[in-house]
């Protein structure tokens, strides 16, 4: 164990001296973006249904690259949110955020869309005749659920992994809550996008009015969205900000999901989960609040192995696919 531990210090001094040398003439550094070979062999390859994680109304699998997709999985009901999504939201991403061997899920909706919000026929009863014997009695039942159902979009705010949208069809009312709470958003150009919650009487309370404003950074236009729920296209979905990118259909899109969600698993998982992690903060904390909980992370990030690794590969030049980080 000395041995191996002053080899890897030697290793670290190595790197570190050769990093912050002076360039000399000749010697070039190149940060390569993954092939699209690579990029190709993430989309396609099978998936494989991803142990520990059994549901009624999500479909989970492993592909390769450490990435897990997750599946809203009631086409026969336009992915319509029930009781069990509700509940099997925060099940499965609270696994996700302790697999180890995960780095990267792409979140999707089987069928011909995304989801068409919450499942009324479902859950009405519960909402709409609440148990109690007192308006205050009540109020305390409505209150627990809904802290239930912000917690089912919140935890993939919380999840350190990287969560990539990839909207098709139609992504309505709770759906909008959903994607505002992923880190990445791609959608297909029929897509479209519904605060609906005004036209069925109350106001949206699982994240998108506290979410949205913060993502597409003008707050007319969420007032005009939440105020009338009319569709926004995919088209202003991009230009505002909503989603980063619009592909032409869904296989087009999803190819595009995964090959994102591969180049980003062959980055340190310490580097990008650090970076998610600080990136929430900051967006909820002033700059000089960031700037030391940045300060106070890296002063023991900076001390990770994927440092030497990813440097030596740049000077190398090799591609980061090919340098093995350990498991996060």
């Amino acid at each position: 164990m000395a041995v191996a531990a002053a080899a890897s210090r030697g290793l670290r001094g190595l790197v570190t001296r050769r990093f912050l040398a002076p360039t000399q003439p000749g010697l070039t550094f190149s940060l390569r973006p993954m092939s699209s070979t690579v990029q190709d062999e993430a989309s396609k390859a099978a998936p494989v249904e991803a142990p520990g994680h059994s549901y009624q109304s999500l479909r989970v699998t492993s592909g390769p690259e450490h990435i897990l997709h997750v599946q809203i999985n009631r086409p026969e009901k336009r992915n319509a949110m029930n009781r069990a999504f509700w509940r099997e939201m925060v099940e499965c991403f609270n696994k996700i955020s302790e697999d180890a061997s995960c780095r990267a899920v792409v979140i999707s909706g089987e069928g011909k869309m995304f989801t068409s919000g919450i499942d009324l026929t479902d859950i009405a009863s519960g909402l709409l005749q609440p148990p109690g014997d007192d308006v205050a009695r009540k109020s305390w039942y409505l209150r627990n659920i809904i802290t239930r159902y912000q917690e089912t979009f919140s935890v993939i705010e919380k999840c350190p992994k990287p969560v990539i949208a990839a909207i098709h069809g139609g992504c309505i009312g709770a759906g909008v809550d959903l994607i505002t709470a992923c880190d990445i958003r791609y959608c297909a150009q029929d897509a479209f996008f519904q605060v609906k919650e005004v036209d069925i009487g109350l106001a949206a309370d699982v994240g998108t009015l506290q979410r949205l404003p913060r993502v597409i950074g003008s707050q007319s236009l969420v007032n005009e969205l939440a105020f009338t729920a009319r569709k926004l296209m995919a088209d202003e979905a991009q230009s505002s900000g909503l989603v980063s990118r619009v592909f032409p259909d869904k296989e087009a899109l999803l190819d595009a999901a995964f090959s994102l969600a591969a180049e980003i698993s062959s980055k340190s998982p310490v580097a990008v989960q650090g970076a998610k992690v600080n990136l929430l903060y900051a967006r909820d904390h002033p700059v000089a609040d960031s700037l030391n909980f940045v300060r106070n992370w890296n002063m023991s990030m900076l001390q990770t192995d994927d440092i030497v690794k990813s440097v030596q590969a740049a000077m190398e030049k090799k591609e980061l696919k090919s340098v093995t980080f350990s498991k996060l």
